[in-house]
């Protein structure tokens, strides 16, 4: 009895052995997944982009990770974010234009629809516990007391810690919440490390709890205001005295060098908006300004290194798939003296403080004899700066050439990629991310939830891409603003619209369609239009019927409400 009592207890403790490593070996093979996003940054900020800002961490991910040369954003900050969320274009999504204004149409309505899912409430279905770290911006409602149907905790993350609105102090943000309630911020406080740390915070608990998890890392740096401690903004004293001339020269060549941009290409003039360096009055204000920026992304860095070093502590780093990006190029927006530079208004937001929390007063713009980083300041580095950023390429953030919506992507996942320390010429864009999550999760995309019908996610994995290229020609499309563009293949069609810029670009081309060959041109150099005047009729119907079916109205239609 006593042998057969034995032999069952060993049997029972083998079977319960059996059962734990197959439950360990599944939760091993379900791969975490983290998205990294930066706000405002262009295309060679990051040292393994070409620049000179110090990202060792960030540039780690790309050296044991993919490159991509051709990623595309939405151009904006909350397109972006909601074409990222749901894989739709940002208009299916219901914020073809910003997250503050509902312009009464579906497209336009400042607002995530309720016809998409976003991957955080898909993964959930799956067993992923969701969490979410940073700046939001896909709602109308920011404040406290307005519905909060569309906050990040009612749109599947489990745990949620940021901010709701599009930009704030970096010392003492606005609309800052913690799960479901609005707080303010306490004691030595800078708004990255805090992002940071509750990132942690959520890889630390979802690795309690056992289960797979999906993180959303969402950096509001270095979108202005431009805050950073002291001691990071003095490590980069003197690191750009050679002036945006010279460093977008430098950044080219080594872009050409690191193999992501061709040589065929040519570096663009200097943006219309600048003056030669050599001419600027304010050489030393200038640098602080640019010395700020590049502190915010070292402060970014710093972060990415805490995260990666819990993931090593934890034994998940190489179970974890990060993607590194960035919402849309550079931004050109400037306040000189306080005033909206595009327009000469003077510059007012009720996202701005009126005091810090020390009770200094707060002075809101691009003031010479004030150098930015403490609270007390609320400025940007305007658009010659941008210029830097987004080199190669032209324009910035909001428009449709490459300044605006080509930014870096990184992916890293040492247990999923065959290949390290590569450079990929794919076309990728942000509607990608979403079934790219959802196909290494193993997790079907909805037709239905909540009882609403759900709009077919646009985008494709990039996995598919990656492992199996084809010759296929991918067909991508954009508007913003009245800004228009379609990538098909080489060819790239974009029009500027003749908007509140026009005041302060005199552009001979506006609005009209401008043809490029982006094999050989990708700095958009050679308009083709007149050579090709039929495939300009081909491409642009084409974008027209995109336009038709996604929700996207012309612009000037939208403003008036006369449709």
């Amino acid at each position: 009895m006593k042998q057969y009592f034995n032999i069952s207890l060993i049997i029972l403790i083998l079977i319960g052995c059996a059962k734990v490593s197959k439950e360990k070996t599944e939760t091993d093979i379900t791969p975490n997944i983290i998205l990294i996003m930066v706000d405002d940054m262009g295309f060679s900020d990051l040292g393994c982009y070409g620049g000179e800002i110090e990202t060792p961490n960030i540039d780690g991910l790309a050296t044991n990770g993919i490159r991509f040369s051709q990623f595309y954003n939405g151009s904006r900050c909350c397109p972006t974010r909601a074409s990222l969320l749901t894989g739709l274009y940002a208009h299916q999504a219901g914020v073809g234009h910003m997250a503050d204004k509902d312009y009464g149409y579906p497209g336009y309505a400042g607002d995530l629809s309720v016809n998409a899912v976003t991957i955080a409430e898909a993964l959930k279905s799956s067993g992923y516990m969701t969490a979410m770290a940073g700046k939001w911006h896909v709602t109308k409602h920011t404040k406290e007391g307005q519905p909060d149907y569309n906050h990040p905790s009612k749109r599947g993350f489990d745990h949620f810690y940021g901010t709701i609105p599009g930009h704030g102090s970096l010392w003492n943000p606005f609309g800052l919440k913690d799960g479901d309630e609005f707080i303010q911020p306490e004691g030595d406080y800078y708004y990255t490390e805090a992002i940071t740390d509750h990132a942690v915070e959520y890889i630390q608990e979802a690795n309690k709890e056992k289960n797979p998890f999906f993180l959303y890392v969402s950096y509001t740096a270095p979108h202005y205001p431009l805050h950073a401690r002291q001691k990071v903004i003095d490590k980069y004293k003197g690191r750009f005295s050679d002036g945006w001339d010279k460093i977008r020269e430098n950044r080219f060549q080594r872009l050409i060098n690191l193999g992501i941009i061709d040589s065929l290409s040519q570096l663009p003039p200097r943006d219309e908006q600048s003056i030669p360096w050599e001419d600027e009055p304010e050489k030393e204000w200038q640098q602080n300004r640019m010395e700020t920026f590049a502190a915010m992304v070292d402060h970014v860095d710093q972060g990415v290194g805490d995260i990666l070093n819990e993931l090593k502590q934890l034994g998940q780093l190489d179970n974890t798939l990060i993607m590194f990006l960035s919402d849309n190029g550079g931004s050109a927006e400037g306040h000189r003296d306080g005033l909206i530079e595009r327009w000469g208004k003077p510059w007012a937001s009720s996202l701005i403080p009126e005091y810090t929390r020390g009770g200094k007063k707060v002075r809101a713009g691009d003031f010479p004899d004030l150098n930015l980083g403490p609270d007390s300041t609320y400025g940007s580095y305007g658009v010659r700066w941008a210029n830097v950023s987004n080199a190669p390429f032209r324009l910035h953030k909001s428009w449709l050439h490459e300044g605006g919506i080509a930014t870096p992507f990184i992916v890293f996942w040492p247990a999923g990629l065959k290949e390290k320390n590569t450079i990929r010429h794919e076309l990728v864009h942000i509607i990608d991310i979403m079934p790219t999550c959802l196909k290494i999760s193993g997790t079907t995309y909805p037709e239905s939830y909540k009882g609403k019908e759900i709009i077919k996610a646009q985008g494709k994995n990039i996995f598919d891409v990656l492992e199996n290229p084809t010759n296929e020609e991918r067909t991508l499309f954009w508007e913003h603003e009245g800004n228009r563009a379609i990538r098909k293949g080489k060819w790239k069609l974009v029009s500027e619209y003749p908007g509140t810029w026009s005041t302060v670009r005199a552009y001979e081309k506006m609005g009209e369609w401008e043809l490029y060959n982006m094999e050989i041109d990708r700095t958009e150099m050679h308009d083709l239009s007149g050579q090709y005047p039929e495939l300009v009729e081909v491409l642009s119907k084409e974008w027209q019927q995109w336009a038709d079916r996604s929700m996207v109205l012309p612009w000037e239609k939208v403003l008036t409400g006369d449709y």
